[in-house]
C-alpha cells in the first residue's frame, strides 16, 4: 500500500472561468488486481497492454486504486509531480524478493493479460480470491512461482547429461583422492 498526500491547492476552472480550491488529503492507494479489475470494467480495454495512456485514463487508473473512503474525484486535480513520480515507483515496484531466470530457448507469452485471464489464473492455480487486493507484481510472482513449481522438469540434452556425469565422477574423484 502506497500513502500519499496531495497539498491544499488552488486551480483554475476553464470551463466555469472561476478558481478552485482542493483541500490537502492524504490517500492510501493499492495496486491491485482489484483496482486494474475496476479500471477495466470502465474504459473496457486492457490496462496491461504496453502503450500511450490518455491523462484521463492514467488518472482514472489512480482513482481505481484509493482505498480512503470519501476522497473527492477533484483531488485528482491537485496531484503533483512528486506524487505521481511516488505513484508511479510504487506500481513498478516488485514487492517480493523473488526472482526468475528466462529459461534458455523460452519465449514471453504474447497473449493480451486483462483482469479476468489473472482471475482465470488465480483459480487454476487455487490461490484464495482474497490475494486480489495484493500489490498486482507480487501477484504475479506468486502465479509465477506456481507455473514454474508445477511444470514438469525439462529433460536434459545428451551432450548436457554427459557432462553432468564427468562433473559428477571429477568430484567423486577428488573427495577420494582417486585418480580413475
Amino acid at each position: 500500500m502506497l500513502t500519499i498526500t496531495i497539498p491544499k491547492s488552488e486551480l483554475y476552472n476553464e470551463v466555469d472561468n472561476r478558481f478552485i480550491t482542493i483541500d490537502e488529503v492524504v490517500v492510501e492507494l493499492e495496486h491491485s488486481l482489484a483496482s486494474l479489475s475496476k479500471w477495466e470494467s470502465k474504459y473496457q480495454k486492457p490496462f496491461l497492454v504496453p502503450g500511450t495512456k490518455s491523462t484521463e485514463e492514467i488518472l482514472g487508473y489512480i482513482e481505481a486504486m484509493i482505498l480512503t473512503p470519501g476522497v473527492p474525484s477533484s483531488a485528482m486535480m491537485g496531484l503533483t509531480k512528486e506524487n505521481l513520480i511516488d505513484i508511479q515507483k510504487y506500481i513498478d515496484s516488485p514487492q517480493t524478493a523473488t526472482t526468475f531466470r528466462q529459461m534458455p530457448g523460452s519465449k514471453g507469452k504474447s497473449e493480451i493479460v486483462t483482469s479476468e485471464l489473472v482471475y482465470y489464473w488465480m483459480i487454476s492455480a487455487n490461490i484464495p480470491l482474497a490475494c486480489e487486493n495484493w500489490h498486482l507484481n507480487r501477484l504475479f510472482t506468486l502465479i509465477r512461482v506456481f507455473e514454474v513449481k508445477n511444470s514438469k522438469p525439462k529433460k536434459m540434452t545428451k551432450s548436457q547429461l554427459a557432462q553432468y556425469h564427468r562433473d559428477l565422477n571429477a568430484q567423486r574423484r577428488q573427495q577420494l583422492n582417486s585418480t580413475g
